[in-house]
């Protein structure tokens, strides 16, 4: 498995900014502890998605902050990014792995144990389990799963699990506790004043949550 942090994974939503400029929005998050970034911009077009994965790139270079492509291979591979995110109706897995070869991060998405032992089988190298709580980010799932479905895919998967869907510092931690291994955020860093200060009481709170579950 490749040695990747997934304690503070940051989704982008240039909407859900607050009109402020997405690069530095994830600049300032990135400077307060976030692990992992994933570019998710769905109303972009490819130039405008291209162009905006350049400037991030720019940023995270020195660092070891990985840079994560949604959905769109192409782009990933033109900027030679560390890896992608699929979800249940973007490109199979095993034509990505083709593409993409061996050593690049495949994340994919489960919303049900049914959809993390399948994509554990298939040898993915994380899975975003959602929603962990309803999010106005994802209307189409209208049902969560609970911290007690986090914890069934905790049973039945030993991938690393990042728990997404309505996540904020006031209950990070109980995700964590619960078994995820990070959590991935939009609006509780894009839509606050402070996206490094935010950051900053999240992986403060994630780092919490680890250190107790390793102690029970």
């Amino acid at each position: 498995m490749k040695n990747i942090d997934y304690s503070l994974y940051l989704v982008t939503d240039q909407p859900l900014c607050l009109g402020r400029d997405l690069i530095q929005v994830v600049k300032e998050a990135v400077a307060g502890g976030v692990t992992l970034v994933q570019l998710r911009e769905k109303n972009a077009s490819t130039r405008e998605f291209l162009e905006i994965a350049v400037e991030i790139r720019k940023i995270l270079q020195g660092t070891s902050v990985p840079l994560i492509i949604n959905d769109r291979i192409d782009i990933a591979l033109a900027l030679n990014t560390e890896g992608v995110h699929l979800g249940k109706s973007d490109m199979p897995y095993e034509k990505a792995r083709e593409i993409l070869g061996p050593d690049k991060i495949i994340g994919l998405s489960a919303e049900s144990v049914k959809d993390a032992i399948a994509a554990s089988r298939l040898g993915a190298d994380y899975l975003g389990v959602s929603p962990i709580f309803t999010t106005p980010t994802k209307p189409e799932l209208e049902t969560s799963l609970g911290l007690e479905g986090l914890r069934e895919i905790r049973r039945v998967s030993k991938l690393p699990l990042v728990a997404i869907g309505g996540i904020n510092v006031s209950n990070c931690r109980a995700a964590v506790e619960s078994g995820a291994d990070g959590i991935a955020v939009v609006s509780a860093i894009c839509s606050v004043p402070d996206p490094g200060l935010a950051a900053r009481a999240l992986i403060s709170e994630v780092r919490k949550g680890k250190q107790k579950r390793n102690e029970a």
